[in-house]
């Protein structure tokens, strides 16, 4: 009886230690929820604009939130402050092993179908992002973590297609 109490309370223990690391993996050190890679509601506007996007679309401002379901939907306002069509569809991410630079891949469902690949990278509240589409192929070279930010084809368009956002939530 006496070892299958010992069996049992050391089967107890190994639950909560792993449900221990599990919660603690969820949490930074002060015990908060923390968001994983870019997970949130994200906003750029004005300078933090890709200036790609402001020469070729006009954009000034852009509201995006990536969901714990891997869906996102980007909401856009050109310099006129019309909105323009909201974008949706899935992504995935991974850790690189440069830096804090994470890959990205957003498989686009609305308004159009394609695809786009690059890389973010999370300082504070603060995000890098370098996107490029890549599907339908437009001849465009998705940056690489290895590159850096501006290695979006080759680093032929130096930073004109970085974007800095502030998370709002």
């Amino acid at each position: 009886m006496k070892k299958i109490n010992n069996i049992l309370v050391a089967g107890i223990s190994l639950i909560l230690v792993f449900s221990a690391c599990k919660k603690q993996d969820d949490n930074d050190n002060n015990g908060n929820n923390q968001p994983i890679g870019l997970q949130g509601i994200w906003q750029s506007s004005k300078s933090n604009v890709a200036p790609l996007l402001v020469a070729l679309f006009q954009v000034d401002s852009i509201w995006v939130e990536f969901r714990s379901n891997n869906t996102y939907e980007v909401r856009q306002w050109n310099q006129d402050g019309a909105q323009l069509p909201t974008l949706s569809g899935t992504y995935t991410q991974a850790k690189s092993n440069v830096n804090n630079i994470w890959t990205i891949r957003l498989e686009q469902t609305q308004p159009s179908a394609l695809i786009s690949e690059g890389i973010f990278e999370i300082t504070g509240n603060t995000m890098k992002y370098e996107v490029v589409q890549t599907q339908p192929d437009i001849q465009a070279v998705p940056p690489t973590p290895q590159g850096g930010f501006g290695s979006t084809n080759g680093g032929a368009l130096g930073q004109a297609n970085v974007q800095t956002y502030v998370r709002i939530q």
